[in-house]
């Protein structure tokens, strides 16, 4: 496996249309280099189907690492479509390494999962969806697939929906929707059981706000949250400030319901 570079222009920036190239500036003399790149080339074995290593010697190159700001060595940068995407300085362990890596390597279904990010904004999930069940069948260790897909089965599978959120490894950027959504489906599990709920003069609003919810209207669901907020904040746990927050989140902070309901949701909580 050749990864010393013989030509920048060719093996990194025109490679990196076909593949995420990861460039390993280093030195003969770097005590941390010596460390970082055995491992580095470990992984490259390892991951050779979705990434590919180029090492370059700053002693010899040094007008390549002039151009790309590198100060201090290692310094690992990332490569896709040309540009420069992430990048680390110094010797990750290989643990941190491998998570860096992996939230940090573009899928090859990246451009795909754009579009569906798209239809989704756009509210045409079932499109989204056929796109986003060709990325889980192609590549089923794919995280970001599996919370958009369900995101999308929430509502009409919630245990399927409920089983690829504990098969993906969330990243902070996943985090909150996985939240949300399993959120979602322990509320809409209250609806099977409600006699479970406690009796107070809230519960009626309650399991209204919940099968508003699974219908996806969002804003009648907010409405009947934030009364019960109102009405008894503490009613099953705080489970209508946990609703509220989870719904946000499930629309994103710049949604129009989101931001039209963020106000008065704070102002419930502070009566």
């Amino acid at each position: 496996m050749e990864i010393e570079i013989q030509d920048f222009q060719k093996d990194v920036i025109e490679e990196s249309f076909k593949i995420p190239v990861l460039v390993d500036f280093w030195a003969d003399w770097c005590g941390p280099c010596r460390i970082l790149g055995p491992v580095l080339e470990k992984l490259a074995q390892k991951y050779s189907d979705k990434w590919k290593l180029i090492k370059i010697n700053t002693e010899e190159f040094p007008e390549i690492a002039a151009k790309y700001g590198v100060i201090s060595i290692p310094n690992v940068k990332l490569f896709h479509k040309g540009k420069v995407i992430n990048e680390f300085v110094g010797a990750l362990p290989e643990k941190m390494l491998e998570d860096w890596l992996r939230k940090s390597i573009p899928s090859k279904y990246s451009d795909m999962i754009e579009k569906a990010k798209l239809l989704l904004s756009n509210g045409k999930e079932s499109d989204a969806k056929v796109i986003l069940e060709e990325v889980h069948k192609g590549d089923i260790t794919n995280s970001e697939a599996k919370i958009l897909l369900s995101k999308i089965l929430i509502f009409e599978n919630p245990k399927e929906a409920l089983r690829l959120i504990e098969s993906s490894n969330t990243y902070d950027e996943l985090v909150d929707l996985a939240n949300s959504i399993s959120f979602f489906a322990e509320l809409f599990e209250k609806l099977q059981t409600p006699e479970k709920l406690p009796e107070h003069q809230v519960k009626s609003i309650y399991i209204e706000a919940i099968k508003q919810l699974i219908k996806k209207n969002f804003s009648q669901s907010l409405e009947k949250f934030i009364e019960v907020i109102r009405e008894y904040k503490q009613y099953d746990d705080e489970g209508a400030r946990k609703a509220c927050i989870a719904i946000f989140k499930y629309l994103g902070e710049d949604n129009e319901i989101t931001l039209n309901y963020r106000r008065e949701f704070g102002r419930a909580l502070y009566i």
